[in-house]
């Protein structure tokens, strides 16, 4: 199983991870981060396969996939 940490407070909410993932388990949060921003968040940890393709694709490198 593969372990995703999002930096909430430096994520800006672009989607380009959730557009990018595979199974579909990314979401923008409901909530706002420090700087104003709906921050990107993990829905299902165990459905993920550890692809990094959402960590790829963030412009601001905020995504870490441990595996």
């Amino acid at each position: 199983m593969a372990k995703l940490t999002f930096l909430k407070d430096v994520c800006k909410g672009c989607s380009l991870c959730i557009e990018a993932c595979p199974k579909n388990i990314i979401k923008l949060s409901k909530s706002i981060n420090a700087k104003g921003y709906n921050y990107a968040e993990l829905t299902d940890e165990a459905a993920c396969i550890g692809c990094a393709s959402c960590a790829r694709m963030c412009p601001d490198c905020v995504i870490t996939v441990e595996k």
